[in-house]
């Protein structure tokens, strides 16, 4: 598929088709899901996986050449330039990656040349330096006379030194783009003609023949130009034979002048035409320092021209060298960047680029991984272990297949646990902290948590245990330690199902090879081939339709459409958290990353304010405690149980956030001796002060239900509150003894242990124990709602009610009907089921007439 879309030749419209495709596969999935059955809270982050891997194949290749050119960058920055980005797209990337390849060339041998003018410069000034001190040292010494000849032999080499050292120049000012144009008419042929005498001057014994027309006045620098001629004709006089001519010929068009320079020499050959311009690239058996042609062509760059080598005339042999220049010379220097200026044909560049003979293959590289959600880490979520894991994929598929057998049309029992487990084993092995205290710790509290359904598996609490099961393995795979740090773990789960895909498409790529993918995409067009054409042809025939009955196996399309939705959904939360823990995002904040207030007052004033309404809150209630029943209906027209009932909602959420209080004021704290101070005595007061409305709280939920009864519900908003007592008193603790950075661990530590101890304690069977007290006391029993608390309390409603009334109890809930939890097979097992089907069996059948028992108990 990203084949064709690359043949696309605009990310318009590829984008287009990008959201159309996704918007389809999510609607089919969606569609099939619905008429499968398949409930919302599982079809629909399913759809979304993948609608997400269908965006992560087609979007792949449109993006891959944008992570090959930014990989590319970062070796350029580090001096490597022979990265190349491969891509066949044709769209905007396509083109952008073929100039970056350019760009890269370019830069690439820049660099060389850099380099090589270094040793080169190095090497060509070493022989005249050489001469010049051994000449010197000669005559200072006394060796040799200072005679006329060997003065002037000295002043040649000096001479040829400051000529070398004023070609570099040149060529740097040149180079630099410091050099400007002062153009102004010149009549050609006298420029040509001074530049030949001063050829014959600097002792170059040719014979040149210039055919320039008299008339021909052109708009040059003329100190430039002449620089250019006096260059070109001193290698044209160096690399020709002393008897022979260098002809000179010149002319116009409406465009251009042009002139030439032809020699009797060896010539240049097609190969070296360029070489020959680079600095110090003439042949060496000719002489001179090899600048002088470099320094020519720039100087015709100037100009907006072109200087380089023809081919020569067939009738005589030689080099031929040509300039161009146009009539309108720009005024400023400009330093060229087409391939013309380069020297070289642009109709050959677009034929390379073109071709793809510039690209080369680039290495396997990691790309680099802090892209994708890393807001939720501040972009501190980088791959560490960015490589191919196939083992954690097979092992995720297999818990997903595990998942798609033991969770469908069963209760949370057995099956469940063993799906949940061996899905945290794939995790936890992909962790390269597993063998940390803190992780250990996290691991074991979430398993044992996740048994307690193999134990007690009242729907609430399996809920309960399996989210605080994932919180705590979660935080302990991520080493989380603080609060952000905690919730951000739990975040960074889902948000990993998006950005481990590519880490899953490198997986699956690297593991199976071109083979692998040839034979997989055989398999799946072959498969879609057989469904598609047979379900056509086999419902066209009733004949056909026997005969395959015959051979395929009864399996309802409903049931095999949700254990597909059970797989890729287990499947996919499996592999997420795998590369969660493989790769876990740094979710703690950085040192440092609290604001501390300018000034004391602006944390102070709101803490003791908020404890000043805790005090106030607090003593109203010791005023209702003293004054007792008959005070509250005095005051408010309500029994002191109607009374309790009311606000304890409110109570949690404020004690949760007097937590948050303190949390903040330490952040906005300083680190002074007096700050420290004022922050243990403000946040001391308010955290005592909470702690009585902590038990202001229970003490109310006691008195409501003592009145209204017991429930599940009520029993674990009654380990909320008392957990988060436990956490202020934590907080005073730690805080007195100066180790709050344990608080957020203690909390989901101590957490993590109420959930376990929650989930293997007995809950329905201690809430029916206690309503039947209350049945004892009062001779009123909510039957329906004992009825429907599930295995856990059945033994509890035999052993202590009479048969008929534990038959009442029995008969509304769901035992003996079409879908009784007691028939479930080995994978829905629990010891609280089976504990209820041992009672039921004690119980035997005892008629009890619905109605007319709910009127005597309740």
């Amino acid at each position: 598929m990203s084949t064709l879309l690359s043949r696309v030749d605009s990310i318009k419209v590829k984008l287009g088709l990008l959201v159309v495709a996704t918007v389809l596969v999510a609607a089919v999935v969606a569609l099939v899901g619905s008429a499968a059955g398949v409930p919302a809270w599982l079809s629909l982050p399913v759809t979304l996986l993948l609608a997400l891997a269908v965006t992560q194949l087609l979007a792949a290749g449109m993006v891959a050449p944008l992570q090959e050119m930014t990989r590319a960058a970062q070796a350029m920055a580090r001096g490597d330039y022979g990265a190349r980005v491969v891509t066949t797209n044709a769209d905007e990337v396509g083109r952008l990656a073929r100039s970056f390849n350019a760009m890269a060339a370019d830069l690439g041998r820049v660099d060389v040349e850099r380099r090589d003018l270094i040793a080169t410069v190095s090497h060509e000034l070493r022989t005249p330096v050489a001469a010049l001190s051994a000449q010197l040292e000669n005559l200072a010494d006394g060796v040799v006379e200072p005679t006329p000849e060997r003065l002037a032999s000295t002043l040649a080499s000096a001479e040829r030194l400051g000529d070398l050292l004023g070609d570099l120049l040149a060529l740097s000012r040149l180079e630099a783009g410091v050099v400007s144009l002062d153009p102004s008419p010149v009549t050609l042929g006298p420029l040509v003609d001074e530049c030949v005498a001063e050829v014959e001057q600097a002792g170059r014994h040719v014979k040149v023949r210039a055919a320039v027309p008299d008339d021909l006045v052109v708009a040059v620098d003329p100190a430039r130009m002449r620089q250019l001629l006096v260059n070109v004709l001193d290698n044209a006089a160096r690399h020709s034979p002393s008897d022979a001519e260098v002809e000179v010929v010149a002319g116009r068009t409406s465009e251009v002048w042009w002139l030439e320079v032809l020699d009797a020499g060896r010539g240049v050959a097609r190969e070296d035409r360029e070489r020959v311009f680079e600095r110090f690239g003439t042949d060496p058996d000719g002489g001179g320092t090899g600048l002088g042609l470099a320094v020519s062509r720039w100087v015709a760059r100037l100009h907006g021209g072109w200087l380089g080598f023809l081919d020569p005339e067939e009738e005589r042999g030689g080099a031929r060298l040509r300039l161009e220049v146009p009539v309108e010379v720009p005024v400023q220097a400009q330093r060229a960047t087409s391939p013309a200026d380069a020297g070289v044909s642009p109709v050959r560049v677009q034929e390379e680029e073109e071709s793809g003979a510039v690209a080369v293959a680039v290495a396997d590289v990691d790309p680099d991984s802090a892209d994708t959600f890393t807001v939720l880490t501040a972009g501190r979520w980088a791959e560490r272990r960015p490589g191919r894991a196939p083992r954690l994929v097979l092992a995720a598929a297999s818990v997903g297949l595990l998942g798609a057998v033991t969770l469908v049309d069963h209760l949370p029992g057995l099956g469940w646990a063993l799906v949940l487990v061996a899905a945290g084993a794939v995790a936890w092995t992909a962790s390269h902290r597993r063998t940390a205290r803190f992780t250990l710790l996290c691991a074991a509290l979430a398993t044992a948590s996740v048994l307690g359904m193999v134990v007690h598996s009242h729907p609430a609490v399996v809920t309960v245990a399996v989210l605080s099961a994932a919180a705590t393995f979660l935080a302990g795979v991520t080493d989380a330690r603080t609060l952000r740090g905690i919730l951000l773990a739990g975040a960074a789960w889902p948000a990993s199902a998006l950005r481990g895909l590519p880490w899953l498409g490198r997986t699956l790529q690297g593991s199976t090879g071109a083979r692998g993918v040839a034979v997989a995409r055989t398999a799946v067009a072959t498969v879609v081939g057989l469904l598609v054409f047979g379900f056509l042809l086999v419902s066209a025939d009733p004949v056909l339709t026997q005969w395959v009955g015959r051979v395929v196996p009864d399996v309802r399309i409903d049931e095999f459409v949700s254990r597909a939705f059970v797989a890729l959904a287990v499947g996919g939360m499996t592999l997420a958290a795998a590369y969660l823990a493989r790769n876990p995002p740094e979710v703690d904040p950085r040192p440092g990353h609290g604001i501390v207030a300018r000034n004391r007052w602006e944390w102070v004033v709101p803490v003791l304010t908020v404890a000043a309404v805790f005090m106030v809150f607090l003593a109203v209630q010791v005023t209702t405690v003293v004054g007792g029943d008959a005070y509250v209906r005095r005051t408010v027209g309500l029994t002191y149980s109607e009374y309790a009932r009311r606000g304890f909602f409110q109570l949690v959420l404020a004690t949760a956030l007097a937590l948050v209080v303190v949390w903040s004021a330490g952040r906005r704290a300083g680190s002074s001796v007096g700050d420290r101070r004022w922050l243990r005595a403000s946040t001391g007061l308010l955290c005592v002060l909470v702690l009585g409305v902590v038990a202001t709280a229970l003490g109310r939920l006691g008195v409501y239900q003592d009145a209204y009864g017991y429930t599940v519900p009520r029993v674990m908003a009654y380990l909320v509150e008392g957990w988060l007592g436990l956490v202020v008193l934590a907080v005073v603790v730690l805080g007195a003894a100066g180790r709050t950075a344990w608080v957020p661990r203690v909390a989901l530590v101590s957490g993590a242990a109420v959930v376990v101890g929650l989930s293997w304690f007995n809950t329905g069977g201690w809430v029916a124990d206690r309503n039947i007290d209350r049945f004892e006391a009062t001779g009123r029993l909510d039957v329906a709602y004992l009825g429907s608390l599930g295995g856990g309390a059945l033994p509890t409603v035999v052993d202590r009610l009479t048969p008929e009334q534990a038959a009442c109890v029995a008969s509304w809930g769901p035992y003996g009907g079409p879908e009784d939890p007691l028939a479930e097979g080995w994978l829905s097992w629990s010891w609280d089921r089976s504990a209820a089907r041992t009672a039921l069996e004690e119980l035997g059948e005892v008629a009890v007439e619905a109605d007319q028992c709910v009127a005597e108990l309740g």
